[in-house]
């Protein structure tokens, strides 16, 4: 399927003016846009940045659109691409968590009156110098809101050097962190150096609003955190931050972190002992995660970790959710049944739904089958399509599958087109028309097999 259609005519003058699009010509850009959404998901981000630059205009437009962008798809989108895109984003109501309605965001900061009094007795009125501001940032850093007023009171400009050489020595609370990312006006360089937190312990509840914020405010994309946030147990955790109050991933970041996460960890492969050391050395490890990765494939750690390292609580059920998994659910002829079922689909989509969150519910099914044979390959990586729609694009009820099939679908895709742009390219032109299952395109796609599938 071609994306690129000529919606020229000439004027009688000879001049070519843009025609508006016919409607099936319209139809296959908010399909093609559709398709790619999802595709970008699982991409690393040099890939999503090559493929939005190759797409035609209307399906870029479609795309911006869409109500399926991920963080990182819109933070690349809004950081290569241009005006337009930039006005098709703002008007998206779909791109939600930028920040989530109802949680504080920039706006809102600084829509806040000024100082309190009490405030203003115990700091005085400023203007301050870096180092004093530093200063007052650690001291009054237990809630996210003073830091914030702090960085509006009169100042001096922010010296850059001073404050990456203050938070090596001694880490910034993380709630003052998150208010330099908010309201600092840094660089994106400073700002992924003020991910680094030291000896800093994750016992804490505020430890990764940083992290979350930078993903929401668009400043980074989960791709950028896996590569600078340390130490590398802490990436490790942002993977499966529990479900609080405030500030949290909503349900298509966390599956993006994961994503990313587990991109770093794919070196590993599913050897056992590669893992153990994993765990054995995420706590005491200072570095970031593909540092830590790289050095245990390497084989260049120490052979006993640091013996000050701290238990780090959840880091061994994170990591045991990250890891290849082997076990196949029991069903004998049911399952075969079901598994033959996700290839036909039913008369409506309603009964399509009920039957597979049927199946999900018996244990028949899981996250990985409906991605491995449910056709077509798009509707299998839309889970509308076979957990129904949701009354926001922050959550599903059934979060299990949703991670389940993300992480299946990140596996296939790594393993049939690694980092190449020119082959997911492949995919999103043929994704669209596709009639058989995700395995059977990406076979098409890699080893020109003659699968079903409609040209």
């Amino acid at each position: 399927m071609s994306t690129r259609t000529d919606t020229r005519t000439r004027t009688s003058t000879g001049k070519a003016e843009r025609a508006m699009p016919t409607a099936e010509e319209d139809r296959a850009s908010r399909r093609m846009a559709w398709c790619v959404a999802h595709l970008l998901r699982h991409a690393p981000d040099h890939v999503v940045a090559d493929l939005i630059g190759r797409l035609d205009t209307p399906t870029r437009k479609y795309l911006c659109r869409d109500e399926w962008l991920s963080a990182s798809t819109v933070t690349l989108l809004l950081r290569h691409g241009g005006e337009e895109d930039r006005q098709y984003v703002a008007r998206n109501p779909h791109v939600v968590g930028r920040p989530l309605p109802g949680l504080p965001g920039p706006a809102r900061y600084a829509a806040r009156p000024g100082p309190s009094p009490e405030l203003l007795r115990q700091i005085g009125p400023g203007p301050f110098t870096t180092d004093e501001l530093i200063a007052l940032l650690r001291r009054h850093g237990r809630r996210p809101r003073t830091p914030i007023t702090l960085l509006r009171m009169p100042h001096a400009p922010l010296d850059h050097g001073t404050l990456l050489r203050e938070h090596a020595r001694d880490p910034l609370p993380p709630t003052a962190v998150e208010a330099l990312l908010l309201a600092g006006g840094l660089p994106r360089e400073v700002c992924r150096a003020l991910l680094d937190a030291g000896t800093q312990d994750t016992e804490g509840h505020l430890w990764y609003r940083p992290a979350v914020r930078a993903v929401r405010m668009g400043l980074l994309t989960c791709d950028e955190l896996v590569a600078h946030v340390a130490p590398a147990h802490r990436t490790l955790l942002l993977a499966d931050i529990p479900e609080t109050r405030g500030l949290r991933w909503s349900l298509p970041e966390k599956t993006g972190m994961r994503t990313s996460v587990a991109r770093a960890l794919r070196p590993l492969r599913d050897d056992p002992r590669l893992w153990a050391e994993l765990l054995r050395h995420a706590p005491g490890f200072r570095g970031t995660l593909p540092v830590l990765v790289a050095r245990i494939v390497r084989g260049t750690l120490p052979a006993e970790p640091a013996a000050a390292a701290p238990h780090v609580s959840g880091l061994d059920s994170t990591v045991r959710s990250l890891a290849p998994q082997a076990a196949e659910p029991v069903g004998g002829v049911d399952r075969e049944l079901a598994l033959a079922s996700l290839a036909v689909p039913m008369p409506t989509v309603e009964e399509d739904i009920r039957w597979v969150r049927d199946c999900l519910a018996r244990g028949l099914l899981t996250g990985e089958d409906v991605i491995r044979h449910k056709a077509p390959a798009c509707w299998a990586l839309d889970e509308d399509h076979w957990l129904g729609d949701v009354d926001h694009p922050d959550r599903h009820d059934w979060i299990a599958p949703v991670l389940a099939a993300r992480s299946e679908a990140d596996r296939l895709f790594a393993l049939a087109l690694g980092a190449d742009p020119d082959a997911w390219w492949r995919v999103a032109v043929t994704l669209p028309d596709f009639a058989g299952t995700l395995p059977h395109l990406l076979l098409r796609v890699t080893e020109g097999g003659s699968v079903s599938g409609r040209s």
